[in-house]
């Protein structure tokens, strides 16, 4: 019977020093300390992390960079320009001179100042011969204009094909056709309620 007690009592001491050894616990009359390991940094997951970090800044400075060009993007609405009488006439006067330089056919100058929501005070018209023509009376007009009142175009276009330049000074546009194109889109007529005026 004592025999049973003493084996529980060695047993329960076994098991205390073991559980004690397992939490790190140190031995009686022992004054070392155990400390708990701690698990060494990878240097490679310090280098991921430094790779993301840059990353994440690069593409900070990009979307920046986007943002301010996005600032310094010309309005894409069409701007009004002011001018007086006299400068609107004397742009219209060099533009007929550029057109009659180069022998321009059928000059037409549309006035839409009294029409409400137009895209401009005048549209002046010409037609020519062929692709060569209305490219050498396009080039003419920008030259003249140039000229005579330093003024550039807006906005041209029309130039590869050569059939239909449009010449955009803002307050008065260009059309520079062929013949045959000029008859199909009848400008004139779809503006029927401006004062039309031909020029010799």
């Amino acid at each position: 019977m004592a025999k049973k007690i003493v084996k529980k009592i060695v047993k329960k001491a076994a098991a205390k020093k073991l559980t004690s050894l397992a939490k790190g616990k140190p031995k009686k009359g022992s004054s070392k300390k155990v400390v708990a390991k701690k698990a060494p940094v990878k240097k490679e997951t310090l280098s991921a992390a430094k790779v993301k970090l840059a990353e994440k800044d690069q593409l900070n400075k990009e979307a920046n960079i986007i943002a301010s060009a996005d600032k310094k993007k010309k309005p894409t609405k069409r701007p009004l320009k002011s001018a007086t009488k006299k400068q609107t006439n004397g742009l219209l006067d060099s533009i007929v001179d550029g057109m009659k330089e180069k022998k321009a056919k059928n000059i037409t100058v549309i006035d839409l100042a009294k029409i409400e929501n137009r895209i401009a005070d005048y549209f002046v018209v010409c037609d020519a011969d062929s692709n060569t023509h209305v490219n050498a009376i396009a080039d003419s007009i920008e030259e003249t204009v140039a000229k005579q009142t330093g003024e550039k175009p807006y906005h041209s276009e029309g130039h590869q094909n050569g059939e239909w330049i449009l010449i955009d000074y803002i307050n008065i546009v260009v059309h520079v056709f062929q013949k045959e194109i000029r008859e199909y889109y009848n400008i004139e007529g779809l503006w029927g309620d401006a004062e039309i005026k031909t020029i010799d």
